[in-house]
């Protein structure tokens, strides 16, 4: 059960989706990626900081040969995004000719996704999809085509399970929302 509220920096959050309701969509997830890429090897990018426990999760529920690797881009600073794309940490891999799936915590207005998507297909791998443990389909400001969805929510800003409010909230295993 969730703690009540929460305080951080500034700001109050109160429970909204259990460990329990986020691990049955990463479930959900897995199935998806575990079907679609069975016998293909894919390359899995999970983008940091947001999307590590979702990574985690979703790789203990893949039963199909995988890699994973981790990148950095940001967009965002205190809880609304800057729609500056800044790549922190490149990726290292080869995936040229690779089936590419990115791995992140949440898809907003789609800035972030956006950029890292056009920066992934100049390096010309055989596919790339995304899987997103939450998307706010009413804030997104372009066409994406976000393959694997956990869970769309409304515009609410979110702590938890990976996702953080200027670097706190990360650690709480249920997602929160600002009151």
């Amino acid at each position: 059960m969730p703690q009540a509220t929460i305080s951080l920096h500034n700001k109050e959050f109160a429970p909204y989706l259990s460990e329990d309701q986020l691990a049955a969509a990463v479930r959900a997830v897995a199935e998806q990626i575990n079907r679609d890429y069975a016998g293909q090897k894919p390359l899995l990018l999970a983008v940091l900081n947001g999307s590590f426990m979702f990574a985690s999760d979703l790789m203990k529920e893949l039963t199909i040969d995988c890699e994973i690797s981790f990148i950095r881009v940001a967009s965002y600073q205190g809880t609304s995004s800057t729609g500056e794309v800044k790549e922190i940490l490149g990726l290292q891999e080869a995936v040229e000719g690779r089936h590419l799936v990115v791995l992140e915590d949440i898809v907003d207005t789609g800035h972030t996704m956006k950029a890292l998507l056009e920066q992934l297909q100049a390096k010309q791998p055989a596919s790339v999809e995304v899987a997103t443990l939450l998307i706010k389909p009413e804030c997104l400001q372009h066409q994406l085509n976000i393959k694997y969805q956990g869970l769309a929510i409304p515009n609410d800003f979110v702590v938890g399970y990976g996702l953080d409010y200027d670097g706190l909230g990360r650690n709480y295993r249920d997602l929160y929302r600002a009151v």
